[in-house]
């Protein structure tokens, strides 16, 4: 059968084209041999049950593994501690014979035990008689058992899950303590960092930090995919299709938007496969598999509908801090400090939002960024602005011969923005310039193009806004007026951006609050690089 590339579910290296993640597993079994308690707690469709799926078979000539989900359960296995022992007991008993074919008959004959208490239906078994009958395995296993549990936000709202993990921790210390049999490892899989659950379920000042989970090692990998992953995963998919491909500028090309996001890379790249190379547009795979064909599998990811984007969409909807802090981090150019302790920069970071890039907080990827741009710019009150409607009115005057006229673009946003803005004061300007350049741009690229900002450039004073039109990239530098050395230096800064980018024009956009200021378009040339100016 020939392989895929799956966005859906367990990946699979037999049925799937996958990412080599092999790097992952050596770190986490030396979590799992030095006899840690974890979790590993990511955004949605960032590969963790295909990572457990690996690990499980990576661990197992050393260990018992023990691999459970909590969708399996239902909310009615979690109505209270007889339920919930009752059931984990039956679903832990199916696995471990799953597990195991051939048992000593020490552990036969504690597995019959459990495996009679749970037909028994005994409603005065609870998690410690569990634990007993759990502890008695581990003593009889014929290696050390691990334990592993995916989906564990199923649980994260029941206080009998936070009585199960409070179980965990006492063998935990009575292992250290006492040498007691139990799980030589725990894993717990989820987005919700475990340790912060007392906080989820009482959110009082005394119970704060007071979590059931606090014996957890902490958790450090990076379980995004690298560089090297994709063009391993791209070699073994040319492998098969003989392409012609450049692997390494392509995988390059992926990370740079997705930054190594499982999901939006496999999505990427099924685009391509699976619809892109059988457009009019490339009629075939040697010419999908091309900076072009991933351009366009980026705008058609960007604009559907789909799980991940829903579940985004979904915590924006319920956080509405989460939203301001993004707004801000999106529009206004602020730098914000990655301050752990914030709670709203830890759910932004533990949704998938955003990540700690050199002590700041920073939109995980391209894609996402583009994705809430376009959530803040088709806001019902924007659509409403003059400027909007002004980008409507203009949009089919800057198309000539399948290019972008940028020049005159900006020449008619200066005009309208100086028409409606005149008046505006530098703190309106500061917050709303970006916002009202997008705005106005997007009708313009819409369904042909993209547009990105770049994170190294991002600051009070400084944006690079780079444009891919039709294959094409725009580099545009908006910034605010800071005084002529600034400026200057700013000027000679999109130089060596357009250096990077083989470029030899470059667009800048300077809002100036200098009331002897002169708006309009002028060119100049530094360096035999020609860069058009717009002031307003």
């Amino acid at each position: 059968m020939q392989k895929k590339f799956n966005i859906t579910g367990l990946c699979m290296p037999e049925k799937h084209y996958m990412a080599d993640i092999s790097e992952h597993l050596h770190k986490i079994k030396e979590y799992v041999d030095e006899g840690n308690y974890f979790s590993i707690h990511c955004a949605r469709q960032y590969g963790k049950t295909t990572t457990l799926y690996a690990l499980s078979r990576h661990l197992e000539r050393d260990y018992l593994v023990i691999s459970l989900d909590f969708q399996a359960l239902g909310n009615a296995s979690f109505q209270d501690e007889n339920i919930f022992s009752l059931t984990f007991a039956e679903y832990f008993i199916r696995e471990l014979q799953l597990t195991v074919h051939e048992k000593s008959p020490l552990l036969k004959e504690q597995c019959d035990l459990l495996n009679a208490a749970v037909r028994s239906k005994d409603d005065k078994f609870v998690l410690f008689h569990l634990f007993g009958y759990l502890t008695s395995i581990c003593r009889t296993a014929p290696k050390p058992v691990v334990l592993m549990i995916d989906e564990t936000d199923t649980a994260s709202g029941n206080q009998v899950f936070l009585d199960f993990l409070a179980q965990l921790r006492y063998y935990y210390l009575e292992r250290e303590k006492r040498n007691m049999p139990t799980f030589h490892s725990v894993i717990l899989a989820g987005v919700y960092d475990i340790r912060r659950l007392k906080m989820k379920l009482r959110p009082e000042s005394e119970h704060r930090f007071n979590s059931p989970w606090n014996i957890a090692a902490d958790f450090d990998i990076d379980m995004s995919l690298s560089l090297e992953g994709i063009g391993q995963m791209l070699g073994d998919y040319e492998e098969d299709h003989h392409t012609g491909m450049n692997i390494q500028v392509i995988a390059r090309f992926i990370h740079d938007y997705t930054s190594g996001y499982p999901y939006l890379i496999s999505r990427i790249c099924k685009l391509i496969d699976e619809e892109i190379s059988l457009s009019t547009d490339f009629q075939g795979r040697t010419t999908a598999w091309t900076k072009d064909g991933v351009l366009l599998a980026v705008r058609r990811l960007i604009a559907e509908r789909n799980s991940l984007f829903e579940s985004l969409t979904e915590k924006l909807d319920r956080y509405p801090e989460l939203e301001r802090i993004l707004h801000a981090l999106l529009f206004v150019g602020k730098e914000i400090p990655y301050n752990a302790d914030s709670e709203v920069i830890t759910l932004a970071s533990m949704f998938g939002f955003v990540k700690n890039k050199d002590g700041n907080v920073a939109i995980t990827n391209r894609i996402f960024e583009t994705r809430l741009y376009n959530r803040f710019l088709s806001m019902e009150e924007l659509q409403e602005d003059d400027i909007y409607k002004a980008s409507l009115w203009d949009k089919n005057q800057f198309i000539v011969g399948g290019h972008l006229n940028m020049r005159l673009i900006l020449e008619r946003f200066v005009r309208h923005f100086s028409d409606i803005y005149a008046d505006s004061d530098e703190r309106f300007i500061e917050e709303s310039g970006r916002k009202l350049f997008l705005l106005y741009l997007r009708p313009i690229i819409n369904g042909s193009g993209n547009y990105y900002i770049e994170s190294r450039t991002r600051s009070m004073g400084r944006t690079d806004v780079i444009v891919d039109y039709r294959g094409e990239q725009y580099i545009i530098e908006l910034k605010i007026w800071r005084g002529r050395e600034y400026h200057s230096r700013g000027a000679q800064q999109i130089i060596g951006y357009l250096n990077d980018y083989h470029k030899d024009k470059g667009y800048m956009l300077s809002f100036c609050f200098n009331k002897k200021k002169q708006v309009g378009i002028q060119e100049i040339v530094i360096c035999g690089k020609t860069v058009i100016e717009a002031i307003v």
